[in-house]
Order: C-alpha cells, then structure tokens, then sequence
C-alpha cells in the first residue's frame, strides 16, 4: 500500500507498507482526497521533529469512505462517506476535565503525533469519525476540516452581525475566516501582500488591502468612522502583522490569535492596555465546529472550487508540497486513490 512519507530534512518520499486489518473500535477508511496546509508545510520545514516519528505518514484534511470495520464499531456501514476530526485526547487531565478536550494537555493530533491520510488506506479510532451527506463531492469534503478551524476562529471571537472585521493574511485559512464571518453577519477586509492572492479574494467579493502601499491604519479607521475595527484576526504567522494588529481594533475591541507562530512575538501592550483589546487564542477545533463546517460546504456557502488550486496523485506529494511553499497555490489534494501513471 503506498503511502507518502516525510523522512526529515524537507523530503517526502513514497514508500509502499503493508495495512493491516483495523483493530476492536477502529474504522478502516479507502482515503480519496487529503489537502496539504500550512501546518503539514511546518513539519516539513522541520518545524515539529520533536513531534513526529520518522518516518512520519502526516495528512489530516481528508476524506474518504469507510472499506472495513474492526470489532465492536457499530452505527456504520462499508462505503459511508466520513471525514476525520483528527483530535485524540486523554480524557484525565485538567483541560480534559474542564471540558476542554480539543486542546487536552496529553492531545494526540492524528496526522502529526501519529499517522494521517497521506496514505491509500488509514485506520483510525471510530469516536473521530464524522458524517458526511451523500451530496458532498469528496473533493470539496476534505476542506472540511479547514473550514471547522475558521468555524472555531468566529466563534472564539464572538463576531456579531453588523461587526467589521480584519483578516490579516489571505491565506486558505483567511480566506475561509472572511467568508465564515461574513456568513455569520460581519463586514470583512483582508490584508494580503501577494497580487493574486488579492485578486482572488476580490472576485469573491471582499475589499482587499495591500499593505505594503496601502495605509491599513488609515484605511480602517476611514472605514469605522475612526473607532476601528471589532475583531483583528491574525492569520498571517508574521511578526510585524502582530506588532501592528493591535493599531487596528476598536476600544474593547478582541485581537484573534489563529496562526503558528514558531517564536515568541513582540506585542504593543501599551495599546492593548489603552483600549482594554482582548487578545484571544484560537486553536483546532471542537465536533460542533466539525458538524457546522459539513453543513456549510453541502449548502454552497464555502467557494470550494476557488480554493481548490489543483489535484495531484500520491506520488506526487512533494510537488504539491514544493507548489505550496512557492506561494503560487491557495489549496492542493491529494488523490490517495488515483492509480499512478
């Protein structure tokens, strides 16, 4: 069975493995589509060695259908269509106990800590299963998972109808944030360095800055008539976007946290101070957040064709990589089923 591999030192390689049948309470799932992310790009820059085992099968925004069901699963049938909410937490400790189990202290991230979909077939536990409808395309359903994380970003930031909101990076991740607010009520504005980024972003309807000409602090507070904006996301991973974030939120106004930053960042907390800004972290994402992103993409509110930069086979992971860390792609699948060439 081939599966792609990250083996250190920027490489991903194909290596065929034997599969084994899945355990008592696990599923085995046929992978059609799993998407490459930033995060999947922060291992391979070898960002997250200490997390990995080597060689490591990463991948966690997938789906696929259910081929094999191990002892004791119940509720499922061969050739349901799933996605998987890859969060595996310990259930003992403090967050866990506090009702916080999506960020447990002991969090088993399936797809970094252990193995994930970069594969043609995966086995995993049967409580990180999620429903997917029969009208979802496969292709669309493996962003639901990025669409969850830009669910639990809005939430965290308690975005109102009415509110305006910074997105900071039009990433897929910012992208997916704008429009999620915007479906929640919000006005959105997206800062983006890159021009056909901004392009993209503009067809689907958002006013764009480019901050590297444009004047973000004036332009924001034209916009809010001088009081700035209700929520400042920061999706870029920058250090000079989190220096400057904080200029751009209203008095009370919330500054929300959602990039890796591999680094400690400075941060004006003498504005955070005057204008009494809640700074606010955002990370993964719980089942409701899951539930609410499936309903999203089956009913059309998510662009996912305009996210979807190309598809590529299994064997050819490393070029989607290698486009990704370019710059010159929004999101990649990966056809885990494609037969190769």
């Amino acid at each position: 069975m081939p599966a792609a591999t990250y083996i250190g030192n920027s490489t991903i390689n194909i290596v065929e493995s034997s599969q084994r049948p899945p355990a008592p309470g696990e599923v085995q799932i046929d992978v059609a589509f799993t998407g490459i992310c930033g995060t999947d790009l922060h291992i391979l820059h070898g960002n997250m060695d200490s997390r990995v085992t080597f060689p490591a099968v990463i991948g966690h925004e997938m789906s696929g259908r259910i081929s094999a069901l191990g002892e004791g699963v119940s509720g499922w049938n061969l050739g349901d269509p799933v996605t998987v909410m890859p969060l595996d937490w310990c259930g003992d400790c403090p967050a866990c106990k506090a009702g916080h189990q999506h960020i447990c202290q002991n969090l088993n991230f399936i797809g970094i800590d252990s193995a994930g979909s970069l594969q043609k077939q995966w086995n995993v536990p049967e409580n990180v299963l999620v429903r997917l409808p029969d009208s979802l395309r496969l292709d669309h359903a493996a962003l639901v998972e990025p669409v969850a994380v830009s669910v639990h970003d809005v939430r965290r930031a308690e975005i109102q109808p009415g509110e305006k909101a910074v997105v900071i990076g039009g990433g897929p991740i910012g992208v997916l944030i704008a429009t999620t607010a915007r479906h929640a009520g919000a006005e959105v504005v997206v800062l983006e360095l890159d021009g056909d980024r901004r392009a993209m972003i503009q067809e689907l309807g958002f006013a764009v800055l480019d901050p590297q000409t444009q004047d973000q602090v004036e332009w924001v507070n034209t916009w809010t008539g001088g009081a700035g904006a209700d929520v400042v996301f920061e999706v870029s991973g920058a250090a000079a976007a989190v220096l400057g974030a904080t200029a751009l939120a209203k008095v009370r106004g919330r500054l929300v946290i959602v990039a890796i930053h591999p680094q400690p960042r400075p941060v004006d907390l003498q504005r955070v101070f005057w204008r009494e800004l809640t700074i606010v972290g955002a990370r993964v994402y719980e089942r409701r957040d899951f539930e609410t992103a499936v309903e999203m993409l089956a009913a059309g509110v998510i662009p996912a064709d305009q996210m979807i930069t190309g598809t590529v086979p299994l064997e050819r992971t490393a070029d989607a990589f290698s486009r990704l860390a370019a710059g010159d792609a929004m999101k990649i699948l990966v056809d885990c089923q494609a037969v190769p060439a």
